[in-house]
């Protein structure tokens, strides 16, 4: 069995290690406990787009960037469409999306750079976090993929956009998945498997007719050993986010009204 890589370093966040004695990656992935939002958002909740009221996810984020030396100013925050679109960041970007929801970047579910002191950002609440990686080549990226970002090959398209436009080597990419709804809490229909089906014909079982049990995580790691990441470069968490309500918000088990953590990556400058 392989090791858990997501650490619970704080009340506020896990932290997960890239590079053994490399301390310049920062990444990680949030809780909900250590914030000042009220019921039903209690209490670290992330995301501006949930009703909660504006000045307490001012202050979470707050919280989490002083926890983790990443001031406000420098995190970029994706819209989030639940599609499988990319763009490249840079240091112009920051500040998209930190501060109030109407200037996250437009349309697109995956970020990444190769410039130091930006923290790329995205939210969550049952979906997959996909985080990448080259150390040679400094590249850091992030991917939101809920299942129609999955089906939309989110994963694989950052690989490519890295491989093909920037040169970085597929053996120099790593990659970690997050903690996601596991797939004995995620029961989708026939339109859900339907579309799985066309990139990845397995990690599901059924229930009953039009009811089946999909294991969301696997389906992204399967796509990325596909597009060429070697499986030891590849590392998933365990964490259920709808059977550890002690640590996260679960838009599934909580019926949609509920907070959002928030995964994070960024590297210092040395």
């Amino acid at each position: 069995m392989s090791k858990e890589p997501f650490i619970l370093r704080e009340k506020e966040f896990f932290h997960v290690p890239f590079s053994k004695g490399d301390d310049s990656i920062v990444a990680g992935f949030t809780t909900r406990n250590g914030g000042v939002s009220l019921p039903p958002y209690t209490s670290l909740n992330m995301g501006f787009h949930v009703q909660d009221v504006e000045s307490a996810v001012k202050k979470n984020r707050e919280i989490v960037a002083s926890k983790i030396g990443f001031p406000l100013q420098s995190w970029i925050v994706g819209e989030q469409v639940h599609g499988a679109q990319i763009q490249k960041v840079t240091v112009k970007d920051t500040g998209s999306g930190a501060m109030q929801v109407e200037d996250a970047i437009k349309g697109v579910d995956g970020l990444y750079t190769n410039e130091p002191n930006i923290l790329l950002t995205s939210l969550y609440a049952d979906c997959v976090p996909l985080y990448f990686v080259s150390p040679k080549t400094n590249f850091i990226g992030l991917a939101h993929a809920g299942w129609r970002g999955t089906v939309g090959a989110i994963g694989p398209r950052m690989i490519d956009l890295w491989t093909e436009k920037e040169g970085v080597p597929l053996e120099d990419i790593h990659c970690v998945i997050g903690p996601a709804i596991g797939k004995q809490q995620y029961e989708v229909d026939q339109k859900v498997i339907d579309e799985v089906k066309k990139v990845c014909d397995s990690h599901f079982t059924v229930v009953s007719e039009n009811k089946f049990l999909l294991d969301l995580q696997q389906v992204n790691r399967t796509l990325i050993e596909k597009a060429g990441i070697p499986a030891e470069n590849i590392r998933k968490s365990s964490y259920c986010t709808a059977s550890n309500l002690e640590f996260f918000f679960s838009h599934r088990k909580e019926k949609g009204k509920t907070g959002r953590m928030m995964s994070f990556i960024g590297r210092r400058s040395v």
